[in-house]
């Protein structure tokens, strides 16, 4: 079975890349159950062994990279980017049977008493810091899972936990299927208004669905521009309707008796681990720590956000008026309105903009700023991957192999909405070899048609270097054992790396050279490039609004009594706030991802604004030398954060890195609220 299952044999592969060419759908299922077989045999070999508890024999055993890990590395990357039946059926299976394999492991009482002798002599044990770090990463993990939970309690847990596996995946499919399955035909006079690079967008998407006219989809990159340009209220009420409605639509892709049954057994999990609410449990091993800490951070962000906002909403109102609509400003008027404000107080205007935003020339820019910071240099790979829009790098430092980067870009209908980071292989050290990651960046960028260059926004620029933060956090990881490598840290740290490598795409020299017009080749003029830059906070107090309403929600969810009506106690949670009526929710509940597709984000949708007060205070660190890629402040960056994974504390990383931990302040200085009253 090995040598005819392509996900099990060896891969000679360059750099051990997985032979996608030869992997189709029906070898998932015999590489699962050979995989469950193996690492079930591993464990009971670790626990039963006979031999005195070490760390080489007990936790160095664990973090080795087994056929599981290989497995599910393309299993899950596949599931969210190239999507269909099957693979939505088996991930329908496989959800709770790993999380029941994942209990059972947590759970198992031999493996937990060697890892516990250890712990518990952990100050004699002879062991370096990082062996030190992962013991008790390692003791905390099987802890939080039950380990020293019995009888009922644990047998209680194990079904929980398999439960919530499923709902995640019936959640995220459900997603998929409202965003794949919608979309507006217009015809071309539909469109009258619209830019050309709109224009050329919707009927890229309309020949994607064998439809001869224009067609607006749910994808941000398409339906945010179709709100930002179209003159049509009554075709940007249809689409805002839509996009807001994903999860909530009746019928067999509703969301909301998920997220009801999700709550409810968080909340029973939380207390059979002895904590008063899931947001307890949670946050203990984040930064943050505790709920009060977090409800703290946002509301002192929420009302300078809620008055800049108020003060923006009156400003359209009037442009509204001055059109001769004398109603009240709704939700599918802000982005339209924004836009003539935008061009108003800022001569901008996004079909100026976007000619210089190429995809290609983006993606050069965030590879050199990691040559000017980091010394990386990128060597495009002519390699069989999973799709035809994805491409390949090797990513070198001085000569020496680092990482292979995959880049995915293109919106599709087989692909789950938004851009995120993950990884084929994480970094490690194995019986002395250092095993070099194999990243991916996932984004949802308009296709433009066949010979012509992909347009981004300067928002779509700004995904690509968050995202390419993450990567360079994968690929820059130096550190011994898997556990802690790359982006395992802790949530409300591991969006700063990505989040502050945001920050160059701002820096003039970097625009000057890479903002080339797509006809001419021309650098962006100087003028605009002024402009641009002064309007970074322009409608920020609506950004700010719309995320910490949805950061407020989540944790509302996890602090207090498991509703059984979500949608009335996002509603009462609103009202509490006095949300601005033309701002809905980044994120509404039945189609909030990043905390009900499972839960990573969960109780902790606050960490990306908990990150930015570090990345805010971070960038000036460059800033105050004077140079934005200053050397010495590089190194520290690298030494400090994005080499190092989670081999210590969070807070600890970024004192050593900058001296001590930033305030609020930095934030709303960045975000240009510190003056709002």
């Amino acid at each position: 079975m090995t040598q005819q299952n392509p996900l099990l044999s060896e891969w000679n592969t360059p750099f051990s890349i997985p032979p996608f060419d030869e992997i189709e759908n029906q070898h998932f299922a015999a590489a699962f159950d050979h995989a469950f077989q193996v690492e079930r045999a591993n464990i009971d070999e670790i626990g039963n062994n006979k031999d005195a508890p070490s760390f080489s024999n007990t936790i160095g055993a664990l973090d080795q990279d087994g056929i599981m890990d290989r497995v599910l590395g393309v299993f899950h990357n596949l599931a969210g980017s190239v999507s269909n039946p099957e693979l939505e059926a088996l991930q329908r299976d496989l959800s709770p049977r790993y999380a029941a394999f994942h209990s059972e492991t947590m759970m198992n009482e031999k493996l937990f008493a060697r890892i516990d002798t250890l712990y518990q002599a952990r100050e004699t044990a002879g062991l370096n810091a990082e062996q030190l770090r992962v013991l008790e990463l390692y003791h905390r993990m099987f802890v939080r899972a039950g380990a020293n939970l019995a009888g009922d309690d644990r047998k209680r847990l194990s079904t929980i936990m398999q439960r919530l596996a499923e709902l995640g995946t019936e959640f995220t499919q459900n997603l998929l299927a409202d965003e794949r399955d919608w979309f507006m035909e217009l015809s071309e006079t539909d469109l009258d208004g619209c830019p050309s690079f709109l224009k050329s967008a919707a009927n890229q998407a309309a020949q994607e669905r064998d439809k001869d006219s224009y067609v607006i989809t749910l994808s941000r990159s398409l339906i945010v521009p179709f709100l930002q340009f179209s003159p049509r209220r009554d075709l940007r009420e249809t689409a805002f309707n839509a996009w807001v409605k994903r999860g909530e639509n009746g019928g067999d892709t509703d969301n909301i008796d998920i997220v009801t049954e999700t709550l409810q057994l968080r909340e029973e999990r939380a207390n059979l681990l002895g904590y008063d609410t899931f947001a307890d449990f949670k946050l203990e091993t984040e930064m943050a720590k505790t709920p009060a800490n977090v409800r703290d951070l946002l509301m002192a962000v929420w009302e300078p956000a809620k008055a800049a906002a108020n003060a923006d909403a009156a400003k359209l109102t009037r442009l509204m008026h001055d059109d001769g609509i004398n109603e009240d400003l709704a939700p599918w008027d802000w982005r339209y309105y924004a836009e003539k404000l935008r061009k108003a107080e800022h001569d901008l205007d996004e079909s100026e903009l976007k000619p210089y935003f190429q995809l290609d020339q983006m993606i050069e820019a965030s590879f050199d700023c990691a040559n000017k910071l980091f010394g990386l240099t990128f060597k495009p790979l002519d390699v069989p991957l999973y799709h035809p829009d994805a491409r390949a790098w090797e990513v070198l430092k001085d000569g020496r192999h680092m990482a292979v980067f995959i880049g995915d870009y293109f919106a599709r209908s087989s692909k789950r909405s938004g851009a995120w980071c993950s990884r084929f292989r994480g970094q490690s050290v194995q019986n002395g070899v250092d095993i070099r990651p194999i990243t991916v960046n996932v984004c949802n960028f308009a296709k433009a048609p066949k010979g012509e260059p992909a347009l981004l926004t300067f928002d779509d620029a700004r995904t690509l270097f968050h995202e390419f933060g993450h990567a360079l956090h994968s690929m820059l990881s130096d550190v011994t054992y898997g556990f802690i490598s790359g982006t395992s840290v802790a949530r409300d740290f591991v969006e700063l790396p990505s989040q502050l490598y945001e920050h160059w795409l701002s820096v003039p020299e970097v625009l000057e050279q890479f903002a080339r017009h797509a006809d001419t080749g021309e650098a962006m003029p100087r003028e605009l490039l002024d402009r641009l830059l002064a309007a970074e906070n322009f409608d920020q107090g609506f950004a700010t609004v719309e995320y910490t309403a949805s950061a407020l929600v989540d944790l509302a969810f996890h602090t207090e009594p498991a509703p059984s009506d979500p949608m009335a106690k996002q509603a009462d949670v609103l009202a509490a706030l006095d949300m601005p009526a033309a701002i809905t929710m980044r994120h509404a509940t039945p189609h909030f991802a990043h905390v009900f597709s499972g839960d990573g984000y969960s109780s902790a949708y606050y960490s990306y604004m908990w990150s930015e007060v570090m990345d805010a205070d971070a960038f000036a660190a460059f800033m105050e030398t004077g140079d934005a890629f200053d050397k010495n402040t590089a190194q520290k960056l690298h030494d400090h954060i994005y080499s190092v994974g989670g081999s210590k504390p969070a807070d600890v990383l970024y004192t050593e890195f900058r001296g001590s931990l930033p305030k609020v302040d930095a934030l709303l200085k960045g975000r240009g609220l510190d003056k709002i009253a």
